[in-house]
């Protein structure tokens, strides 16, 4: 039986500071925020799906698992802008995989409440990281 799964529509992330991760998302990271119910709660727009991020009431429903991976153009350009904006990457860019049309590169860092999130994009064969 084909349960017709769609895309995944929501992400969640408990927080242990609310406000702390809705500046780090909103003007660190640039996303929008698509709607806030409470004062608890907020969801941002990743381009048609919703990360929501809701204040934890227990130390341990900040739950640190999967890895969040933003599609970039430019992987350089975004680093530098991170960077300017006080983010410090704890896996600088690095060329992941060699795919047969595109090398992968990515760049990894962390949110307020140490979730890991990504940089990824596919640059053209033989991309050499800028000096």
């Amino acid at each position: 039986m084909d349960l017709g799964l769609g895309r995944i529509g929501q992400i969640a992330y408990g927080a242990a500071d609310i406000e702390a991760s809705v500046g780090f998302y909103s003007e660190v990271m640039g996303l929008k925020i698509a709607l806030r119910p409470h004062p608890g709660m907020v969801f941002f727009d990743c381009a048609g799906q919703y990360l929501l991020v809701e204040k934890a009431n227990k130390p341990e429903d900040i739950r640190v698992g999967s890895v969040l991976y933003f599609d970039v153009h430019d992987l350089a350009l975004c680093v530098r802008e991170l960077e300017s904006r006080g983010v410090t990457f704890v896996h600088k860019p690095h060329r992941i995989a060699q795919m047969p049309a595109y090398d992968l590169w990515m760049a990894f860092f962390e949110d307020p409440d140490k979730h890991l999130l990504a940089l990824q994009m596919q640059a053209p064969k033989g991309y050499d990281w800028p000096k």
